[in-house]
């Protein structure tokens, strides 16, 4: 008799934890000593050495480790062959490259392993702050090898939200008025683990994330409590050929009904 095949990505979070982190250590050497700087998407994004460099590293020790898994990174052409991998790693080398840049210490190398469309384990590596964010499986969501859970709900006190202010000022009255608008973060994956460790309630996403952002911290997120939905409330699907989404929303469950239900209000040209 055979049963549904179960898998353990534990070792796979070993492995990718370890190289992380030395990509981590890769990037961190060009912080702050004004690596070269190019410009992709028509001059809307940078990316630099350090971004280079990192994603060498990652490719090198993860792809040799399992040649059999797809690969999806920001610094890589893509290949449509990861479609039609079960399992495939997804990698951002630097999560916040204009942090970087600008000598802000909030980035972040973001490597997740997605298999059938959704992450099994992610790792977030914060160099410059000495952080690390974790989570496999069905274990829990980890800041440096410690449990983390979301913002426990606080009715009577107002939503810390990361979001742009024409969002905020968009809103109606009632929900404006709960919102304490955070200062812009610039890593989108570094974002959704202050929503995983309960700095922050909420934060809204812009059109225009891709997997690489989003897959690890997805995973981070979910294991802290807390979701990463599109606004019909669905949670995402990775490694499509399309890897860019639509609006996102991630917050705590108790908050993101409200949440939802007002982003659905805002007018959309």
């Amino acid at each position: 008799m055979t049963g549904k095949k179960t898998f353990d990505w534990q070792a796979d979070m070993t492995l990718i934890a370890t190289a992380a982190r030395e990509a981590g250590a890769v990037a961190l050497s060009y912080f702050g000593q004004s690596p070269e700087v190019w410009w992709k998407n028509e001059g809307h994004s940078p990316v630099s050495a350090a971004d280079y460099a990192a994603n060498r590293c990652l490719e090198d020790q993860l792809r040799k480790a399992r040649p059999t898994y797809g690969w999806l990174s920001e610094e890589t052409d893509d290949d449509p062959a990861r479609l039609d991998c079960e399992t495939l790693f997804v990698v951002d080398p630097i999560d916040g490259t204009r942090a970087f840049i600008n000598g802000r210490k909030t980035w972040c190398v973001s490597v997740a392993v997605v298999h059938q469309g959704r992450p099994v384990a992610g790792v977030l590596v914060a160099p410059a702050l000495d952080e690390e964010f974790a989570a496999c499986g069905d274990g829990p969501a980890l800041k440096n090898g410690q449990p983390i859970t979301v913002a426990p709900h606080r009715p009577d006190e107002r939503l810390r939200v990361a979001t742009p202010q024409d969002i905020v000022s968009a809103f109606d009255a009632v929900i404006r008025a709960r919102i304490e608008r955070v200062e812009h973060i610039p890593s989108l994956a570094y974002r959704l683990a202050m929503v995983a460790e309960g700095r922050i309630d909420a934060t809204l996403v812009k059109r225009n994330s891709h997997d690489w952002d989003l897959a690890a911290a997805d995973l981070i997120l979910e294991r802290a409590g807390g979701r990463l939905v599109d606004l019909a409330g669905e949670r995402l699907r990775y490694n499509r050929t399309e890897v860019s989404h639509g609006e996102l929303c991630a917050a705590t469950d108790a908050e993101l009904p409200d949440l939802l239900k007002h982003l659905l209000l805002l007018p959309r040209g």
